[in-house]
């Protein structure tokens, strides 16, 4: 049986990225427990890149990743207007204050200079235009390739079954075969807690959350110069896509378990309910839908760092829906903190601590 020094649960864009750090350095071993890598939040994200979603926890992760992802070609600039209706002026003025003093730029600014077709009651707006459309299926392509020319190996269709310590690591027993690591690190999202139980170690209460998309033809269609635009109480975000779509979100998140994800009618209707009630336009067709799960920890930021009671298990969890954004910064910090060195991002690794809990 081949020994591997790590061995990373999840082959989505967190794992995919921290094997690319981590395998020019040491022997790793990707187990994947799909067919393919990417089938479950990481190949349904809403595909755009913003420093704001998520909060000010998320945004140091998300801005360090800015230079890496635009030198990779994989962000192309798209702008991100937040409306507010003239009842929500003190939300504004709450989401101007979460980010002063971050570096984010936005602008207080009329909205309807930015839509057209806007409602009237939609009379406040705030424009971050560094907000960029990301290339995912590209971005997770080149982590997974970067991995394999690092050294790195991929199971796939290879879900964990149980991990025993075995003194000087573990032995992993999988759907596929049996592997031996001599540190196990969890990156399995939406399953991050059953993989934690399945090693013994204590679950943190990474809980999934169900969030629906919808690809629509409308009428008139979405201007091409259209930015994406969301609301500044989050019940909804719509994007203009290729080909004259547009994407929309009723920003929903129903608790669920972990599974394969799949999109609830009333979240559909209730997602084109709110897109009406924001501009003039028809929908006349609704092309798609599905859903993914984000998965958070109790605090909503990230887990990454060793577990506070079992030798040799590392969390890379909780990243909600933030995962892709964040990658290029998190897998840094993730892999200087499995290796035992300072990261370069500058990012303290603290608040994401899983001894936090």
């Amino acid at each position: 049986m081949k020994r591997y020094d790590i061995a990373i649960v999840g082959a989505g864009i967190a794992g995919a990225s921290l094997a690319a750090e981590l395998a020019p350095h040491t022997s790793v071993l990707l187990l994947e427990a799909e067919e393919r890598p990417g089938y479950h939040a990481t190949g349904r994200s809403a595909a755009f890149w913003s420093e704001t979603y998520g909060g000010p926890g998320i945004q140091p992760l998300t801005t360090a990743s800015g230079p890496s992802l635009r030198e990779g070609g994989f962000l192309d600039p798209l702008g991100a207007l937040h409306i507010a209706r003239s009842t929500e002026a003190g939300a504004v003025d709450a989401f101007l204050a979460e980010f002063a003093g971050t570096g984010v730029e936005l602008h207080a600014v009329d909205p309807r200079g930015y839509l057209p077709g806007l409602r009237p009651d939609w009379t406040l707006g705030v424009f971050e235009p560094s907000c960029a459309y990301i290339d995912v299926a590209a971005l997770h392509a080149w982590y997974l390739a970067a991995a394999r020319n690092g050294g790195a190996d991929l199971a796939v269709s290879a879900g964990l079954q149980t991990a025993q310590r075995d003194g000087a690591g573990w032995q992993l027993r999988t759907e596929a075969d049996s592997f031996s690591a001599g540190l196990l690190v969890n990156a399995a999202g939406a399953w991050a807690d059953s993989v934690a139980q399945a090693a013994g170690a204590r679950p943190l209460g990474i809980q999934p959350y169900r969030r629906t998309m919808l690809q629509l033809e409308t009428d008139p269609a979405p201007p091409t110069s259209a930015p994406h635009v969301q609301h500044i109480g989050g019940s909804f975000y719509f994007k203009p896509e290729a080909g004259g779509r547009l994407w929309l979100s009723p920003h929903d998140e129903t608790a669920s378990d972990p599974c394969d994800a799949a999109p609830e009618e009333l979240d559909v209707a209730l997602a084109i309910h709110r897109f009406e009630q924001v501009v003039d336009w028809r929908v006349a067709r609704l092309e798609h839908k599905w859903a993914g799960l984000r998965s958070f920890a109790p605090d909503r930021l990230p887990v990454y760092g060793f577990d506070a009671q079992v030798p040799g298990f590392f969390w890379c969890a909780g990243q909600g829906g933030f995962g892709i954004q964040t990658a290029p910064a998190a897998a840094k910090l993730a892999a200087a903190l499995l290796v035992g060195r300072t990261s370069d991002t500058g990012i303290d690794p603290a608040p994401y601590a899983p001894t936090r809990f």
